[in-house]
């Protein structure tokens, strides 16, 4: 008998969801998404509970993102399958939220790699630990999407222009950066977070020194820090074509690295993603999320979109050919419906 994808476990005071798929760094399912929704339901009405923590089993990932491969090919497949594809993320973004309105503490203890759904999962909590294996990243411009579970919230608001930066580039930041960015609330030893995790479910009430306490300062190995002048130089520009010329103006070893990631991944999802960080950094988390749903399911009916989860995780030819093949080549207009109402179909929290 296989085990289960999500486990909810009571722990004294605490309720403790484990995401259970380590053969797949915890990628999350619709029947996870629905499933964990439930329990907090649950546990918001459970006055034994007074806190709840999320972790990932194994070692190597607390959350890698959604299980975006099956979601890829439901959209292929059409009809029904296509239709449960789209409520994959209503029941995703819905899940979002209520994190994002938790009324008790949500600790996030991410050790390991945290990508894409994986933040949504945390991000958004009132606490996120991480240790020195964490490994952040928003990747989905390099499939043919956009850095949604409220991304268009998080990155508007990380310092400068950092969060465009990454959204952009997909790059991957480590522990130092997570607590940069304010991904990270604290830093605690992957050895010490047994002991973090314990003393959390029998004082509670002792959250905050208990993590004062168990916290360390990382070692201060930073990817963003050296370059943050650059960054916010170059990515402070309203469109894709001035942020290029900005590097290329720059022409640094860090400008030519960053021109040709950003020549990797989809031009419809640069034009995208630029728009909804814009755009939500004037939102609230609600109507960030509205707006991600909108976005959603305008994206995965675009080709690049299976050819983007083709090429990195059917085929993992690692060449996806996308289609504008060029920033100049995607029209406005055709960004501009991607973020218009759905109707009915609006997703309203």
């Amino acid at each position: 008998m296989s085990e289960p994808e999500i486990l909810f476990t009571v722990e004294r005071c605490a309720g403790v969801i484990t995401l259970n798929r380590p053969q797949v760094l915890n990628a999350l399912t619709f029947d996870m998404v629905k499933r964990m929704d439930r329990q907090l339901v649950e546990w918001a009405k459970d006055p034994k509970i007074k806190v709840v923590m999320i972790t990932g089993a194994g070692d190597r990932a607390f959350c890698s993102g959604g299980d975006i491969k099956s979601v890829a090919e439901a959209v292929k497949q059409g009809g029904a399958a296509r239709a449960e594809a789209g409520e994959f993320f209503r029941a995703e973004y819905t899940l979002n939220h209520r994190i994002f309105t938790y009324p008790k503490p949500y600790i996030a203890l991410v050790d390991g790699i945290v990508m894409g759904g994986g933040k949504g999962v945390s991000a958004h909590g009132s606490h996120r630990v991480v240790t020195e294996h964490t490994v952040f990243a928003m990747p989905e411009a390099t499939i043919g999407f956009f850095p949604d579970v409220g991304g268009g919230y998080f990155l508007p608001r990380c310092p400068g222009q950092t969060g465009l930066y990454l959204a952009l580039t997909s790059r991957r930041t480590k522990t130092f950066d997570t607590l940069y960015i304010g991904f990270a609330t604290h830093f605690v030893p992957r050895a010490k977070m047994q002991e973090l995790r314990e003393e959390i479910a029998d004082a509670p009430e002792n959250l905050e020194a208990i993590l004062n306490r168990l916290a360390e300062e990382p070692e201060p190995v930073s990817d963003l820090v050296p370059v943050r002048e650059k960054i916010d130089s170059c990515f402070a520009h309203d469109s894709i074509a001035e942020i290029f010329a900005a590097l290329e103006r720059d022409a640094s070893p860090w400008a030519l690295g960053t021109l040709q990631a950003l020549e990797a991944v989809s031009p419809s999802s640069l034009k995208i993603a630029l728009q909804q960080i814009r755009r939500g950094a004037g939102m609230d988390f609600a109507h960030v999320m509205a707006m991600e749903y909108r976005l959603s399911q305008a994206c995965i009916d675009r080709p690049d979109f299976y050819e983007g989860v083709r090429a990195a995780l059917i085929d993992k030819d690692r060449n996806p050919r996308w289609n504008p093949d060029t920033v100049a080549k995607v029209k406005d207009a055709e960004v501009e419906a991607c973020f218009q109402s759905l109707g009915a179909q609006e997703l309203v929290l």
